[in-house]
């Protein structure tokens, strides 16, 4: 085999970094960008393009930071050097890394690795909802079995006492009874609905999904309410169970377009669903190239924050009326797909993001 060439090295050292989930760019000493990885790139929410040739410390918080280092880097100050930044992205808020600057080429250009600390938390958070979720569904089946039971004996026995009473009046108490029982009757069903459904698998076009959770949304709220779509034509087919997917998107725009009734009035009323490509996303504490993210934003007032780390329990719900079980339901369906729905909230905008792997 022929000795490599500096260039053939450099391009094989590069192609090993495209695939980490490290954010990794390489920058001359001028600042400018010559190099990101895909990890990079999804972080900051931008492509690769607006990236290459501008400086990279714009996407800093303090773009003094790297500029500083950066002139170390210049005065041979250092092998190596790490600090603690605050990394912008598109349309969110900053997020802190750890980053480290080395040599890539001799005197020439540096390699910037930047580790993301909300990635760990992250992490943590999910596999304290996958915990929950497990136990919740325990809770849940069990229950459910042992109300379902002695529920059924008190409408069997009030039917009966319906029939031997000989004053009208009366029979409005049995009425009731058997009314609340067959409500009663009818919620523990919804309790047992996830367990009850088979998972059949099949390809899966999102956006068939979304085209069909639209046209049930709009059916029952015609006006008053703007769905936008803001669709990445180009994203693959999952694997899934079609109809798993779509109960567990209606489940989170129907929520979303019950808070925004008031603004119905006011023909303020906004959802967004957008999709888009993820890249080197942990799921389940496995590692996937690819992931699709499914957005569901509306303008509405926000979650409160004393139920916000809580909606995703059941019979947790900060609407009157409310069963609190829509959102659970979408979370099981979900986790089946090997997913995670997640939620940010705040007076005007809530986003719940649906991720999905991807085949590898």
């Amino acid at each position: 085999m022929p000795d490599l060439t500096a260039a053939d090295r450099e391009w094989r050292e590069w192609q090993a970094l495209e695939h980490i989930a490290t954010l990794v760019a390489v920058v001359r000493l001028d600042g400018a960008t010559v190099r990101v990885n895909a990890a990079l790139e999804n972080a900051l929410g931008v492509s690769r393009k607006s990236i290459l040739g501008h400086e990279l410390g714009v996407f800093f918080q303090d773009d003094e930071l790297l500029h500083k280092a950066l002139v170390d880097a210049r005065a041979q100050r250092f092998s190596s050097l790490r600090f603690e930044a605050q990394l912008r992205r598109s349309l969110q808020d900053a997020f802190p890394v750890h980053v480290n600057l080395s040599w890539w080429q001799e005197d020439a250009e540096i390699l910037v690795e930047l580790w993301p600390l909300e990635q760990q938390v992250r992490q943590d958070r999910e596999e304290r909802v996958r915990e929950q979720a497990l136990a919740n569904k325990e809770l849940i089946r069990n229950l459910a079995h042992e109300i379902k039971n002695p529920l059924g004996g008190i409408r069997g026995a009030a039917q009966l006492l319906d029939m031997e009473l000989p004053d009208r009046q009366l029979k409005e108490y049995t009425d009731v009874i058997i009314h609340e029982a067959d409500r009663l009757q009818a919620l523990v069903d919804r309790l047992l609905a996830p367990h009850r459904h088979p998972h059949t698998v099949g390809d899966v076009n999102i956006h068939e999904v979304c085209e069909r959770v639209c046209q049930l949304v709009l059916l029952e709220y015609p006006s008053g309410l703007k769905i936008e779509r803001d669709y990445d034509i180009s994203l693959p087919e999952i694997r899934g169970d079609r109809e798993q997917l779509i109960q567990a998107l209606l489940n989170i725009v129907q929520n979303a377009a019950q808070v925004l009734e008031p603004q119905m009035a006011q023909g303020t009323a906004r959802i967004i669903l957008r999709t888009r490509i993820a890249r080197q996303l942990t799921l389940g504490r496995k590692r996937h190239k690819l992931a699709l993210e499914l957005h569901v934003i509306d303008n509405g007032p926000g979650i409160e924050p004393d139920i916000k780390e809580r909606i995703f329990y059941p019979l947790v719900t900060g609407r009157d009326g409310g069963t609190g079980l829509g959102l659970p339901l979408a979370q099981t369906f979900v986790q089946r797909h090997e997913g995670l729905i997640e939620c940010e909230s705040e007076p005007g905008r809530t986003d719940f993001r649906i991720m999905l792997p991807l085949t590898d």
